[in-house]
């Protein structure tokens, strides 16, 4: 497969740049992935496309405001800073902008309270810096950072909370898991009265999301890896639903590569943490789910390969034509598609 085989050309002005006043008033496109059929619908529907039992499983990861605006210590060059992981002992790698600029041993000001010192320098602009405060560093970063909207995003995001979903939890996180972003309290709690078992795990979203792919060979690619939790009581929950053949669906390819990850390790769900670089693409045997919510991705994505390789190609790239000939709002603030 070549990456030109996930490329497909979208009208500029189907980007969505901000979100919908309300979270789950967006479109919904119903996949059926057995006889091909497709459906529009609205997301504040989905409650009708799922059944008492059918389980949902949800990224509860949370949004650091990790991008930075500093200058240099020596020159006062301005210089961009995107926090991708915790590494540990307030040592951060980070996506750095413009890299040229910087060397091991470079002091970036951000404020009084925040300085980063550059201590290794790594290919594609990463760089693994210090960070030097005074007080707490999640106080200080929502202060002075902002959320890390991807590069097509030209609009200034006017509440922060929007790039956040409504049960984000653990911290930690450099992009927002979209597909969760069309959930409201209200909808979570309809469905589950109506008996559809809600779980969450946690998917560190880092480089991965932000690195295109370069090579024309996509088994080429390589994954970056981001940190993943599972909790026993989910994992049990997930290996009670398999054992009495109830559906899982997955918010998110996120959720679905953090599932994917632990079967395809154990053969079973089970309690662990850990790093996955796991790339999913058109051939791979999913054994954790039975279906995807997800949004509309960027052409030539790994996204977009994931989804493709729970159906078909043709059937995903067709469904994108659909999508694009009815207006669909694309990207991170767009429209979702659930294929079951």
């Amino acid at each position: 497969m070549n990456l030109m085989d996930f490329d497909y050309e979208l009208p500029p002005e189907l980007i969505a740049q901000t979100p919908l006043l309300k979270r789950d008033s967006s479109k919904l496109m119903i996949l059926d992935k057995i006889n091909g059929n497709i459906r529009h619908e609205h997301f504040n529907n989905l409650i009708n496309e799922l059944n008492k039992g059918d389980v949902l499983v949800l990224n509860d990861t949370k949004v650091i405001p990790a991008r930075l605006i500093g200058a240099k210590e020596d020159t006062n060059a301005v210089i961009e800073l995107l926090l991708l992981k915790d590494l540990g002992n307030n040592t951060w790698e980070c996506l750095s902008r413009p890299a040229k600029r910087l060397k091991v041993g470079t002091i970036i000001n951000f404020s009084e309270d925040l300085k980063a010192q550059v201590i290794e320098k790594r290919i594609e602009g990463i760089v693994h810096v210090k960070l030097i405060y005074d007080g707490i560093l999640m106080e200080i970063l929502d202060k002075l950072g902002e959320m890390p909207l991807p590069p097509y995003i030209h609009e200034k995001l006017k509440v922060k909370d929007r790039y956040q979903t409504v049960y984000a939890k653990n911290i930690g996180s450099a992009a927002a898991p979209t597909a969760g972003l069309h959930f409201t309290e209200e909808l979570l709690n309809k469905l589950q009265e109506k008996g559809v078992e809600l779980l969450f795990v946690t998917l560190h979203v880092g480089l991965g999301t932000f690195r295109p792919v370069e090579v024309e060979d996509i088994k080429k690619h390589q994954m970056h890896s981001e940190y993943y939790e599972l909790k026993e009581d989910v994992a049990n929950k997930l290996n009670q639903a398999k054992k009495e053949n109830r559906k899982i669906y997955a918010v998110g390819t996120t959720s679905t590569r953090v599932l994917e990850t632990v079967i395809h390790k154990y053969n079973e769900f089970r309690a662990c943490t850990g790093n996955t670089d796991i790339f999913i693409y058109p051939g791979f045997e999913f054994k954790a789910i039975d279906g995807l919510i997800t949004n509309f991705h960027l052409p030539k994505s790994t996204l977009l390969m994931l989804v493709s390789a729970l159906s078909s190609r043709e059937f995903i790239l067709n469904a994108y034509k659909e999508a694009i000939n009815n207006n669909y709002r694309f990207f991170s603030f767009g429209d979702a598609m659930f294929i079951k």
